[in-house]
């Protein structure tokens, strides 16, 4: 049977919104105002994992009978989290010390059914190599890109594919904040079928 809730994506992101209407279902777009503050000693992945769920349990409580989506992603270089720069000077730093090094992007979902309660979360892991670049390829990139609202400064679906070397993970959507292949089952477990 297919549930004929509403669909809503707890984020304010462009890059969400804009995979999440790739699965041609209608959904709305409400902000979860959460603070994404690590915790001490907190593991990237949990990280993504509890703020995805606390996202989506924020906007749940406005939408009794709905299918809230939340996601989070954390990138780590090693043990350093690397945020959205925010301007050109982090981003800067970002690449600098990502080149020629590999970063982990913990990308977190949770699907909640605000009606029964139940909800399901799951991280998807992805891994990108930088290639070796040179400093003035960072500034071109930082020019033409202007990454500044992207988790380690290298957005992959743009010009940022010219800084990698290799990729590696299940789902490329992770990467780009919402990992579709886990999105579509774990809708399918909640009753709403993509096809």
């Amino acid at each position: 049977m297919t549930i004929t809730a509403k669909i809503v994506l707890a984020s304010t992101s462009r890059y969400r919104r804009e995979l999440l209407a790739r699965l041609g279902l209608p959904f709305e777009v409400a902000s979860p105002e959460v603070d994404e503050t690590p915790l001490p000693n907190e593991m990237p992945q949990e990280t993504a994992r509890r703020l995805a769920q606390a996202k989506a349990q924020a906007v749940a409580a406005r939408f009794p009978d709905a299918i809230v989506i939340g996601s989070d992603q954390v990138a780590v270089l090693g043990d350093m989290p690397l945020g959205k720069p925010g301007n050109h000077a982090t981003a800067l730093r970002q690449l600098k010390a990502m080149r020629g090094k590999e970063v982990a992007f913990h990308t977190a979902l949770c699907v909640c059914d605000t009606a029964s309660g139940r909800a399901q979360t799951r991280v998807v892991p992805f891994y990108v190599r930088f290639r070796d670049y040179s400093d003035a390829e960072i500034e071109r990139y930082l020019e033409r890109e202007q990454p500044y609202d992207c988790a380690g400064s290298a957005r992959c679906e743009g010009l940022g594919i010219a800084l990698i070397a290799q990729m590696r993970g299940d789902d490329p959507n992770a990467l780009i904040g919402l990992p579709l292949i886990a999105l579509t089952e774990m809708l399918a477990a909640q009753g709403v079928s993509v096809l």
